[in-house]
């Protein structure tokens, strides 16, 4: 049996580093959380905003990691064979991520955005796993210590890495660009974000354009449709990108939505890429997975894979937990669809769960239901954002709207009182007054910042499925 190649040796890690091996391992991935461990890691023994890792070497190492970097030699963890001594933690920890992208003979796309960076980023690894061998980030492993995670993890002989960036303020996104060096930069949209630490939606444009400064040359991604198109296009040409593809409705949109129609759940999808017909089958509703969809296609062909083979692997793509995944739970008097957003908000992405929701049909009897949490860092102007939702459900037809969290508490006044169902100060008090009014048939939208924890209405709603009852055969 041919024995698997080492991510790193402990050799590797120390010059990658300029560190120093105690002895010699074989790491088959990486990790900086103990709890995350896998047997075979290299556990990078960084120091956080609240915890430091030389805390946590030893459990690590009990969990099965092959060797660890390290500052100092750390309290229950003496065996210097399994450990690579370094100044800095955090900087090996770039210094692996740079030696992982130098030593990579395959492609490299990053990918960011206001919404939807995590679907595109696990839409395009899964499309382009079934053509070649393909790393990607974990999750949203996509700020200051998670990008360099994951580009670490990038074995050199992988056809492709698809990477997440992601930012909260400007200045975040441009060295985890020169980092990874992308060969293709998606930008999914431009949206009012995280307003808290920004004067203006321009300034998120600027902000996101940062992800062309470690490209030479390459190939940008970019919404057609989004008004900052031509701020985007004119920050890719600054930097150098050779080609800019684009995505949308817009008749001049590289890959052009046609026509799309909702079946069975998902969506039969009609467009034409750099001229082509082409259609293909998504697994997931929403608009939004549509412009995902298109903008996989363009990346596709960016770096280089087959268009043909991409385009009938996107019925295989999932939504992520939390972010538009689907689950019908099983009542005593039949069945309730949830439709769980729960993972994070944002005015942009709070419209699409609800427009998303008005295109499900409920069962009979039933109703469309969402349920709402705050949306953070909305800066000055939150209140009139939260209210300002009503617009789109009035328009989207919903019927039953229950709130959560200081902000949506605005749009639950306005309200008109048929539409309006409880509100609590924390989605913990509320998740017990939906399951209650819940009922067989319904429809149920859940979405929220990460901060408001909506995901325990969706555990409340999961807890009310019916036992299946178990019949003996006495035969």
């Amino acid at each position: 049996m041919t024995r698997a190649a080492a991510l790193w040796t402990a050799r590797q890690a120390a010059k990658a580093t300029g560190g120093r091996a105690g002895g010699d391992f074989r790491a088959m991935g990486v990790a900086i959380d103990s709890r995350a461990i896998r047997a075979g890691d290299l556990f990078v023994a960084v120091r956080g905003p609240n915890h430091d890792g030389h805390d946590f070497v030893a459990e690590a190492l009990d969990r099965g990691a092959a060797g660890a970097i390290v500052g100092r030699i750390p309290k229950g963890a003496s065996d210097e064979t399994r450990l690579v001594f370094v100044d800095d933690t955090r900087e090996a920890l770039y210094a692996l991520a740079r030696e992982a992208r130098r030593r990579h003979t395959g492609r490299v796309a990053a990918i960011t955005g206001s919404v939807g960076k995590t679907g595109t980023k696990d839409a395009l690894g899964t499309v382009l796993s079934r053509q070649a061998k393909t790393t990607a980030s974990l999750g949203n492993l996509n700020n200051e210590w998670g990008a360099p995670l994951s580009l670490a993890r990038m074995p050199a002989d992988a056809a492709y890495g698809v990477f997440e960036l992601g930012m909260s303020r400007p200045g975040e996104i441009a060295p985890l660009s020169r980092l990874m060096h992308p060969d293709v930069a998606v930008i999914t949209t431009i949206a009012a974000v995280h307003m808290a630490h920004f004067s203006s939606t321009f300034d998120i444009a600027d902000a996101k354009a940062e992800i062309f400064e470690g490209m030479s040359g390459g190939v940008g991604v970019l919404h057609r449709d989004n008004p900052y198109f031509p701020v985007l296009v004119a920050a890719a040409c600054v930097a150098g990108v050779e080609r800019v593809m684009s995505f949308g409705a817009h008749p001049e949109a590289t890959a052009r939505l046609m026509c799309v129609d909702g079946e069975d759940g998902g969506q039969r999808v009609s467009a034409r890429i750099d001229g082509r017909p082409i259609d293909y089958q998504l697994s997931v509703p929403g608009r939004h997975w549509v412009m995902i969809s298109l903008a996989v296609l363009c990346a596709v062909i960016a770096l280089g894979a087959d268009l043909a083979q991409a385009a009938e692997a996107l019925g295989d793509v999932q939504a992520p937990a939390g972010r538009g995944r689907q689950a019908l739970i099983r009542l005593p008097t039949g069945e309730l669809q949830l439709i769980d957003e729960s993972y994070n908000a944002s005015p942009a992405a709070v419209r699409a769960a609800i427009e998303t929701l008005a295109g499900v049909t409920p069962g009979g009897g039933g109703r469309r239901i969402a349920v709402l949490g705050d949306m953070l860092e909305l800066g000055p102007n939150s209140a009139a954002i939260h209210a300002a939702l009503l617009e789109t459900l009035a328009r989207s037809g919903i019927d039953l709207v229950f709130t959560t969290g200081n902000e949506m508490e605005h749009l639950h006044d306005v309200l008109p009182p048929a539409m309006r169902g409880e509100h609590a100060a924390t989605a913990r008090d509320l998740a017990p007054l939906v399951a209650a009014a819940v009922r067989a048939g319904d429809v149920v939208s859940v979405k929220g910042s990460r901060g408001i924890r909506t995901e325990q209405v969706v555990e409340a709603l999961a807890a009310l499925a019916a036992p299946r009852r178990c019949v003996a055969n006495h035969g």
